[in-house]
């Protein structure tokens, strides 16, 4: 078997250029180096970065890679926490798998629909009496009242804006440098501890959350020797629900920029039913959302000629493979009608991660995401109007998340007469 000299890229580290240039940091390699697989020095050690949907299918081949220990520790501290789900392998992360999954039953996820609805409403009713909003925060607010809501532990009203603080900084602080990230850091322990006591209670007896809700359902779950979960890892899965509906804020704000960015697909939305779900699916691939995902060689093998090490930590580029020019015609080209016939793999359309998202890695909640964004969409498009002040909606991709400068500012906002 040939064993090929992998590119690599020189120099003693990389981890600084690596927070500096964000979602780019691979593609600016790939193209430098000109190869979808190169070698570089992240956090002193050597790291090994992949594009492409091959590389995809490779790096979520659980008998070659683990999670175990490969996500950088601001990562872990920040937007997955301790021991969830994201850092397992095995029959270990199968079975926490299933325990995420078992509260993503139809009716659960109608109730979450409807939930999502009503807010949509009492969001729009605050708005029309203000002369402006900024949509960013606005939607995190909504989202974060929807998701404690379902969970089974709805907020009142003076604690809402905290409780979106807190889990807006999971995703908007692990590649911060400085003091944003440790405030990430500190307001993550300070819901974990709501959450503790929430769950504490609830088996103690002292409160008791709705049997089908995921509060009651993760304090009480059993493991396969019928022990309950630690205290901390249940409230790491329960956050783990909460804070993805939060971040779908960062896929809302994009919703509103491709109509600012892309006026004819307005009509479009309007004319042809089927089309909100190739609009959503496109913002999803051609907007930046999570940057890249993490693991670690499980033992060596070569692969295409290249070794790899056991131990050694390996990055996939999300972004870069959904605007990969060998899976996707014109990749920078906002194009829904892309995804009218699209026969794609799980391993080529990679927004959430790739594989499969039932018993893989891949994001648990992506089927949410994709109805909550059509939700805010059909408002969006057909139930309100406002206008769009003069803004900085540029987006910098060496910021992660990605979100217009702006934060999207609309002003004059009011509901659409029904026809």
């Amino acid at each position: 078997m040939v064993d090929n000299q992998m590119p690599r890229e020189e120099g003693l580290d990389h981890s600084l250029s690596l927070l500096k240039e964000g979602y780019r940091f691979i593609v600016n390699r790939r193209e430098q180096l000109k190869s979808d697989i190169f070698e570089t020095r992240l956090l002193g050690k050597k790291a090994i970065c992949m594009v492409g949907s091959e590389a995809a299918e490779l790096f979520y081949d659980e008998d070659k890679f683990q999670r175990s220990d490969a996500a950088p520790n601001r990562i872990v501290q920040t937007l997955f926490g301790k021991n969830s789900v994201q850092t397992l392998d095995g029959e270990e992360h199968r079975t926490r798998k299933e325990l995420l999954m078992s509260v993503m039953t139809t009716e659960q996820i109608n109730k979450l629909l409807d939930i999502t609805e009503l807010q949509w409403e009492k969001s729009l009713d605050k708005w029309v009496k203000m002369d402006k909003i900024e949509l960013y925060e606005e939607v995190k607010e909504l989202l974060c009242k929807v998701a404690f809501k379902w969970i089974g532990a709805p907020l009142h009203e003076e604690e809402v804006k905290t409780m979106t603080k807190e889990l807006a900084a999971m995703f908007e602080s692990p590649a911060a440098i400085g003091p944003a990230h440790w405030m990430g850091r500190t307001l993550r322990n300070v819901i974990e501890k709501t959450i503790q006591q929430h769950i504490q209670d609830t088996r103690e007896g002292k409160v008791s959350f709705p049997k089908e809700s995921v509060m009651h359902k993760f304090s009480l779950y059993k493991d396969k020797n019928g022990e309950l979960l630690d205290v901390e890892t249940a409230t790491v899965e329960v956050i783990n629900m909460l804070r993805p509906i939060v971040a779908i804020s960062i896929y809302i704000n994009f919703t509103v920029l491709a109509l600012l960015q892309y006026p004819d697909q307005k009509q479009k939305l309007k004319m042809y039913r089927d089309y909100a779900k190739m609009f959503v699916q496109e913002v999803r691939r051609f907007y930046p959302f999570f940057p890249f995902v993490a693991a670690k060689v499980k033992k060596d093998f070569v692969w295409n000629g290249y070794h790899f090490k056991e131990g050694t930590l390996t990055l996939l580029d999300l972004y870069g493979t959904n605007h990969d020019p060998k899976i996707w015609d014109n990749p920078d080209e906002f194009n829904p009608e892309r995804f009218a016939h699209w026969e794609g793999t799980p391993f080529s359309f990679i927004p959430q991660g790739g594989g499969d998202y039932y018993l893989g890695h891949r994001c648990a909640g992506e089927g949410i995401t994709i109805k909550l964004m059509k939700i805010g969409l059909d408002y969006l498009v057909n139930k309100i109007e406002y206008e769009v002040p003069e803004q900085d909606l540029n987006l910098e991709l060496d910021d992660i998340p990605s979100i217009p400068k702006s934060k999207i500012i609309l002003k004059n906002i009011r509901r659409v007469s029904a026809q």
